[in-house]
């Protein structure tokens, strides 16, 4: 499966349930949605697309990548400003802390390819700094990088995915304040079930699982936002071999 970087320790632990509960095993690999949806086209061999944007799914639907019907909208991601945790700065200003000239380094992830990029560069423009702070942005190939730049201290702060910052050992090293929904552009994700997927039966149980609420809770626990329409709970087809 490919999945869009802020789902790393939500879909571990949604994996490690589904796991518990049918025994489907889910082998995830995280990075970049532009990038993963540039290696489908090109052939690459994954069963499931989560991407972290509506955009790459519909044009794989469109394309006859994805298998009819599969198509699903599953949560809503956030974006936060972040400092290391032993940062002096006052992260209380929201963004304008980053016009601060303590700051030189500011990680965002790339937005030629990544939805948390563009979201990133959204927020900016709104608040009107983008001209300030544009010289100091530093991006990772992914937003799972742009987060490992703040955390190893290699950035002086970072637009980020809130999910990333809600695993344990992560939410100690940074301390952050979440950006209004207003400044950006909604980070509604959505997947495909794709057509060379040779695994019908367990992409259709990983498929029903995503939507459970039990999956809408984990979601919600690492900060996403829920569709309402997504939040279902279809045993049916969990236990249907």
């Amino acid at each position: 499966m490919a999945a869009a970087a802020d789902l790393h320790f939500a879909l571990d632990e949604i994996a490690a349930r589904l796991q518990a509960e049918s025994g489907i095993h889910v082998h995830a690999i995280y990075g970049s949605s532009g990038n993963f949806y540039q290696q489908i086209l090109n052939g690459a061999p994954f069963d499931v697309f989560l991407s972290a944007n509506v955009d790459y799914p519909k044009k794989l639907e469109a394309a006859g990548l994805a298998r009819p019907g599969t198509y699903f909208e599953y949560a809503r991601g956030k974006i936060v400003v972040a400092v290391p945790a032993n940062s002096t700065l006052d992260i209380q200003q929201g963004l304008k802390v980053l016009t601060d000239p303590a700051i030189k380094k500011v990680a965002i992830a790339d937005p030629g390819h990544a939805p948390y990029g563009v979201a990133a560069v959204a927020a900016l423009k709104a608040e009107h700094i983008y001209g300030q702070v544009s010289t100091k942005l530093v991006t990772g190939e992914s937003i799972s990088q742009a987060a490992s730049f703040v955390l190893s201290g290699a950035a002086d702060a970072g637009i980020i995915a809130l999910s990333l910052l809600k695993a344990p050992a992560a939410g100690a090293q940074v301390r952050f304040d979440e950006i209004p929904a207003s400044d950006y552009p909604p980070i509604l994700q959505a997947g495909v079930v794709l057509r060379s997927s040779k695994q019908q039966k367990a992409t259709e149980k990983f498929e029903a699982f995503l939507r459970s609420k039990e999956a809408a809770s984990i979601f919600r626990h690492y900060g996403f936002e829920v569709p309402e329409a997504t939040e279902r709970f279809l045993p049916e087809v969990l236990r249907s071999e």
